[in-house]
Order: structure tokens, then C-alpha cells, then sequence
């Protein structure tokens, strides 16, 4: 499978010539919403076996190798070279597909408004066979201990048909907000505890999900050893029925990192008492700050980078944004930006007649434009490049995958991309 990057005056004819693929191949792959009219900078995902390399200055075969992670004698004999020849600049290779990795993936889904949408639905229909796990969001804890469920829809029978975990999403939310006086009670008093274990057990049997999920946000920092010992109690009831237990964590680069985000979560305690974590690597770019790129690439790996000092690389899944926002400029402090699928970037570039930049040190994709009210924008999104950038991260750094917020945008080529690199583990 091959990225290719838009550049001035191609059409998808060309393009499909080039890489020995069709124009039909291509628009359904992608779901393109402008096959007529490419943009400068758009990215493509060209479904065929294995890609086409054009050599730059500086290349050999081990280098280029080394690049892809596949032997420099094995592209050397698919195309009838010798090992030690030099390279053209320009000249083309085929190079095959490197041998993949098992993943697992995760995808939260949040129904709004009580009722689930049929797009949400379908969203989650599409997404199942490239997932381990589904996660609908959430089951609210109450101060009695008791539950607020969410609407489920058909999600469960969803996970069923195709082999995915259904996943109970717990919070310490409160009138949409997380709770830190709702987290020191459930953490503190042990017979509402009891009684909040007790509603989990028995709403998971009911259910039939077999992995626990504690999405426990802002917590007091004096919680800190209260929420592990919560954690090692809840393990130990949950292993009794054969579950997982998860937990997600706020993106730290130390133990010591202060602020209310960050302090009562204890990665090497968690890394100890769970199956796995999801870290949020993601929302540096959020609809309430100033614009930037949603998950850069630099930052995650400081989050991901000190994580695996402090548990096995196994048990940690990257967190990843399925969407970008669209802030108005210049930004005012107070302004929201609009939240915007990478499809929709796509349109809003080639309905305003502008190309798609990219930041090479954040690895993401953005759009500057000017709206018919003569009002200037940026976007910052993803795309297949992004994509690829975050999956390498995953690969070097050994984790266990990628779990991603949330369904309901389109961005038909990440799921391209996770076959291209992963076998997708189903339990």
C-alpha cells in the first residue's frame, strides 16, 4: 500500500497510472469526496501490494532498507539490481510489503443527547473489523455508588458479530464534567465502594462485557494511593468472572508532574495492577485553546517515551484523535473551534482553493484559508502521513496498540493503514 502526496497539475489518472492501480481503486479507497478536483498537499492511500520508492540523493540500498525495515538483498533481487550497484536518483523500485505486527485497537464512541444515532451506528459497524475492543461512553458512577448507563444500542451486538471485546467505560463525571468530590467519595468510602463494585459486576454479566474501563479524571492528588488500592481490589473481583481491567491516564512525562490533570495518576502503579492502559496522547490542539496540532508528534513520544520506563511497553495503547478542529483568526481567548473530520478538511481546502501544508516536526497535516466572510482559519487535522508517523511510533516503541477518540468522523484511510501494518489481534 502506498501514500502518495498530491503535487500540482496530477489527476487521479496519473496518479493510478503511476502506481499501476485504477482510478475506481482509488476514489473507493479513499472515499474521496473530490475526485474531480485534487488539492495541492492531499494525501492518498494507492491500494496495491507492497509501494513504489523513487530514489533521492543519499540513497542506497541499505539505507533504503533500514527505511522500511526490509532486507537491502531482498529489494535488490525483486528488482534485478546488484547489491553494491548505485542508485539513479529517480529511478524507481518496488518495494514489498514488511512483515507485520500484531495490534490491538481500541475506539470510544459517544452517543449524545440520550439516544444513539444511525450514523454512530454505522460508525461503529464499519470500524469493528479493525478493532479489539469497543468502548461506549461511559457508564457514569453515581454518589450512592449506583450507575447511569449510557444508551447501547445495538453496540454489544455489534462487538459480538464480529469478535470484539465490549468494553465498560466507567467515570467520575458529573453534569458532563469529571468530579474530584465524586471520585474521593468512591475511592474513600468503603460502602459505597462495595456497593459501586458490586452495580459493576452485576451490569457487566448483564451486558455480557468482558473488559472493566476506569476513566477516573482530575482526581484529588492526596487520592492517589486510594485510587491504586481501588484499582487492586476491583482486579481481584474482576478476575473471578475472567475480565480485563484498563484504566486511561493523562499524558505525563514524569512522576512528578504537577497539576490536577496529572498527580493521581500513578503509571507504575497502574502498569502493575492492569491489563492495559490508554494514555490520551492527544488534545494538545483542543476546541478552547489556541490553535496547534491536535497529537504532534514530539509530544507523544516524550509521554510515550517516559511510559515505557515505568511498565512493560505491552500493556500501553497510544491514545489518537480521529478528528482536527477549525479555529478562527486571529484566536480570542474564550472562542471554540469547530471540530472537523479529516474528510471535511479536505472539502473546506478544496472549496476555498487551498492546499494542504505539513508540519514535518509535528508529523500533521494543516490548512490556513479565508472564509466568504473574509474571516481567516486554520485546520489542524490528520491524515494518512500522520497516521503512518504514530503507527512507526507504535512499532519502535513495542506497545500494545492504538486506541482512538472517538468514532463518528471519517477517515476511511486509517483503517486502510492499520491492515497495511498490523494483524489486528481479536480475543
Amino acid at each position: 500500500m502506498q501514500i502518495h502526496v498530491v503535487q500540482e497539475n496530477q489527476s487521479l489518472f496519473g496518479i493510478a497510472q503511476a502506481y499501476n492501480s485504477t482510478v475506481d481503486d482509488i476514489i473507493e479507497a479513499n472515499e474521496l469526496p473530490n475526485p474531480n478536483q485534487l488539492v495541492v498537499g492531499q494525501t492518498l492511500v494507492i491500494p496495491i501490494v507492497g509501494r513504489f520508492y523513487w530514489v533521492q540523493p543519499g540513497d542506497s540500498l541499505y539505507s533504503i532498507g533500514q527505511k522500511f525495515g526490509i532486507p537491502a538483498q531482498q529489494i535488490a533481487s525483486i528488482n534485478r539490481i546488484q547489491l553494491n550497484q548505485p542508485l539513479q536518483i529517480g529511478a524507481r523500485l518496488y518495494l514489498p510489503d514488511p512483515p507485520k505486527k500484531s495490534g490491538e485497537f481500541n475506539a470510544y464512541i459517544e452517543p449524545r443527547g440520550g439516544s444513539v444515532s444511525e450514523a454512530l451506528v454505522q460508525s461503529a459497524q464499519e470500524a469493528a473489523p479493525y478493532l479489539t475492543y469497543l468502548t461506549p461512553f461511559s457508564f457514569e458512577a453515581l454518589r450512592d455508588g449506583s450507575l447511569k448507563e449510557p444508551p447501547l444500542d445495538n453496540f454489544i451486538g455489534i462487538s459480538n458479530q464480529n469478535n470484539v471485546i465490549a468494553v465498560m467505560v466507567i467515570t467520575n463525571k458529573e453534569n458532563d464534567q469529571f468530579n474530584d468530590e465524586l471520585g474521593r467519595i468512591l475511592l474513600n468510602d468503603m460502602d459505597v465502594q462495595n456497593r459501586f463494585l458490586n452495580n459493576i459486576v452485576e451490569t457487566a454479566q448483564r451486558y455480557g462485557f468482558r473488559d472493566i474501563h476506569f476513566d477516573f479524571e482530575y482526581l484529588r492528588p492526596e487520592d492517589r494511593e486510594a485510587y491504586n488500592n481501588f484499582l487492586r481490589k476491583a482486579r481481584d473481583r474482576f478476575k473471578q468472572q475472567g475480565w480485563f481491567i484498563s484504566t486511561a491516564l493523562a499524558p505525563k512525562t514524569s512522576a512528578t508532574q504537577k497539576g490536577r490533570w496529572y498527580e493521581a495518576h500513578d503509571y507504575k502503579a497502574h502498569g502493575e495492577i492492569v491489563d492495559f492502559v490508554v494514555i490520551m496522547t492527544y488534545e494538545w490542539g483542543y476546541s478552547g485553546g489556541p490553535p496547534m496540532a491536535v497529537s504532534p508528534i514530539g509530544p507523544v513520544r516524550d509521554v510515550l517515551e517516559y511510559a515505557v520506563t515505568e511498565m512493560p511497553s505491552q500493556k500501553i495503547m497510544m491514545g489518537q484523535n480521529l478528528y482536527g478542529y477549525d479555529w478562527t483568526l486571529p484566536y480570542q481567548e474564550g472562542t471554540i473551534a469547530e471540530a472537523v473530520s479529516p474528510q471535511e478538511a479536505i472539502e473546506r481546502a478544496v472549496q476555498y482553493n487551498v492546499p494542504i501544508q505539513y508540519d514535518n516536526e509535528d508529523q500533521a497535516p494543516f490548512i490556513n484559508y479565508t472564509d466568504n466572510e473574509g474571516k481567516d482559519h486554520i485546520i489542524w487535522s490528520e491524515d494518512a502521513r500522520s497516521i503512518q508517523a504514530k503507527f512507526d511510533l507504535i512499532k519502535e516503541l513495542n506497545l500494545r496498540g492504538m486506541s482512538y477518540w472517538k468514532l463518528g468522523l471519517s477517515f476511511p484511510q486509517n483503517w486502510l493503514l492499520i491492515v497495511q501494518n498490523f494483524d489486528v489481534v481479536k480475543k
